[in-house]
């Protein structure tokens, strides 16, 4: 989720659902230990529980970035090892480290030494041709020994050579009936699921066989599907947000930001997909991704303005229904 799921992004989606555990975008280890550290880790109590995504495969380096993690409070830290973007590989870290699960098992051994909160792996079910079972059941066996109970399964292999990430996410096939073979394989350990899950319907389906399901584009390109998540699956008694309560309080966050120096578009360029598939949605969208009116956009009453004339765009009725 990187250049996505930054602090703004999870705000936004915190407005729709006040349980689903959310993750940051991946930090790299080179980027908390020799950059600032405050722009990559700073989040609002708001946004809990969140959880520090790490890319790095050098067990002293991921420590000293867990430990700062947990440091400024994320609830999880959560080692990538699926993405498979060629830059990421560089950097011997993401997919690849699939290929050395003794490396990983010291990362993440280094990891729990230093930090109290959970560490998560996130992993692919293969790269490139290997397609065997027994490959990822070797991973996560081996992961698990050096004491990591949750693995968040990303249930497609990763083809580290010819496919762009975006074609990673959607040309290998999906295999999820691989992450229900480790769950009944490994009884104790937490797994959950991710990749092309976009229904209500697929998540509870996925939860009779799973202990949870991550959801990645469905939840940034149509975010209102975050709505009723609490109601559905965490037993919230509370009303569902209707799109109108999300955007309000987001109005209310965009106002402080600019007030202290932001940029507008900085944050409302995650809420585009709220208004997906509304009457007026296209020109709600239109008004509050007009770069040059964000800008000019230096003051509260003239962010409030920008997110009424969008507003005029849609009917009153579909923009107060959940």
């Amino acid at each position: 989720m990187m250049d996505w799921t930054d602090r703004h992004c999870r705000t936004f989606h915190r407005a729709l659902s006040q349980h689903t555990w959310l993750y940051t975008e991946m930090v790299t280890t080179g980027a908390l230990l020799h950059g600032d550290v405050a722009r990559h880790l700073d989040f609002a109590a708001a946004e809990q529980p969140v959880a520090l995504q790490l890319g790095g495969s050098e067990p002293a380096d991921l420590a000293q970035a867990a430990k700062l993690g947990e440091q400024w409070g994320y609830a999880e830290i959560n080692l990538n090892c699926g993405c498979p973007s060629e830059r990421v590989q560089r950097g011997a870290f993401g997919a690849c480290l699939m290929a050395e699960p003794q490396l990983v098992a010291d990362c993440v051994k280094a990891m729990r030494d230093v930090v109290s909160v959970p560490v998560t792996v996130k992993h692919r079910i293969g790269i490139d041709t290997i397609e065997h079972y027994g490959f990822v059941r070797d991973f996560v066996g081996t992961i698990a020994e050096a004491g990591c109970e949750t693995f968040i399964v990303h249930a497609r292999n990763a083809i580290l050579k010819g496919l762009s990430p975006k074609e990673n996410r959607e040309i290998p096939p999906l295999r999820y009936e691989v992450a229900y073979e480790l769950k009944r394989e490994f009884p104790q350990l937490e797994i959950l699921i991710n990749g092309g899950i976009v229904t209500y319907d697929e998540v509870a389906a996925h939860l009779q066989h799973v202990d949870g399901v991550m959801i990645g584009r469905e939840a940034y390109h149509q975010p209102y599907f975050l709505a009723e998540m609490d109601q559905r699956f965490y037993g919230a008694d509370t009303p569902v947000k209707t799109r109108h309560d999300a955007e309000l309080a987001m109005q209310e966050y965009v106002a402080k930001f600019v007030e202290q120096g932001g940029y507008m578009g900085a944050v409302t360029r995650h809420m585009l997909g709220l208004h997906r598939g509304i009457h007026g949605g296209r020109g709600w969208r239109r008004v509050l991704s007009d770069a040059r009116r964000m800008h000019a956009a230096r003051t509260r009453g003239a962010v409030v303005a920008l997110f009424e004339e969008a507003r005029s765009h849609l009917r009153p009725d579909w923009l107060e229904a959940a």
